[in-house]
């Protein structure tokens, strides 16, 4: 990529133009971001840009039990446990139990060579999601992914703080910085996400190192395991092994001053 800039665009844009390219103009009345903001706010009596100008807060005056004068925010205004919005949706009202299509149970087979149960998803600060890496004060203060170990796991791998470890799964395998912690199940791993490299080059195939140390090269979206009420794909309790990274690649060693 020569002489060339990103387009950058919010979620919403993107999001507006998948909406219009499959007929759903009615849906998208709002042409950008502010203008949905406008709409979400007129009920107060507030505009986007006079909402920015007061502080971009606004508080609820608090009432002391409240739910006994307007209910909760459910078709019956109670706490249901019995979900009519699910039920009217076609769907079991009552919440149930399925064992993950990928655990120690379920694939007894898999798990002799990916002994390992792992998870991902866990919030870490200063970023939000795979937001801020490119900002160097940020990245500074969280300067590499982290996937944390119990002590004793680690001891039997071979693993101690600080070694970048190999992380696979049946899909593939990402490089993470052991962190040791002992309030994690033996048995569990738990993997940082959304991380990618602004560093290195943005072409591909590299784009910025996203697969490096992505959890997503680790998890799955086959459209058969997603969840079949709301299509989210599984993010925790699958399988994966661990080992020490023999010769960590310098670009993920090297200092860097300017991102």
């Amino acid at each position: 990529m020569v002489n060339a800039q990103y387009d950058r665009r919010d979620d919403y844009d993107v999001w507006r133009e998948l909406g219009l390219q499959f007929g759903q103009q009615a849906d998208w009345p709002w042409e950008s971001l502010e203008d949905l903001y406008d709409y979400r706010l007129n009920p107060i009596g507030f505009t986007f840009d006079q909402f920015m100008k007061q502080g971009g807060f606004v508080s609820s005056p608090k009432e002391y039990r409240r739910y006994e004068k307007s209910g909760f925010a459910t078709p019956s205004g109670k706490i249901e446990l019995y979900s009519r919005t699910l039920e009217a949706l076609g769907y079991d009202p009552l919440p149930q139990y399925f064992e993950p299509a990928e655990s120690p149970a379920s694939r007894p087979d898999t798990v002799k060579e990916y002994p390992l149960i792992l998870i991902t998803g866990g919030r870490h600060l200063p970023f939000y999601h795979s937001e801020h890496r490119q900002v160097a004060s940020m990245r500074k203060m969280h300067p590499a992914p982290i996937v944390q170990i119990h002590p004793e796991t680690a001891a039997e791998l071979g693993i101690q703080e600080g070694d970048w470890v190999w992380i696979e799964s049946p899909r593939g395998r990402i490089m993470q910085k052991c962190e040791l912690f002992e309030g994690i199940d033996r048995r569990v791993v738990h993997v940082q996400h959304g991380w990618w490299y602004p560093e290195e080059e943005g072409a591909e195939p590299s784009l910025h190192g996203v697969w490096k140390s992505n959890c997503n090269v680790l998890t799955n979206d086959d459209p058969d395991i997603c969840n079949p009420v709301s299509g989210g794909w599984p993010l925790r309790t699958l399988l994966c092994k661990i080992h020490k990274v023999q010769q960590t690649p310098s670009s993920l060693t090297t200092p860097r001053n300017e991102l």
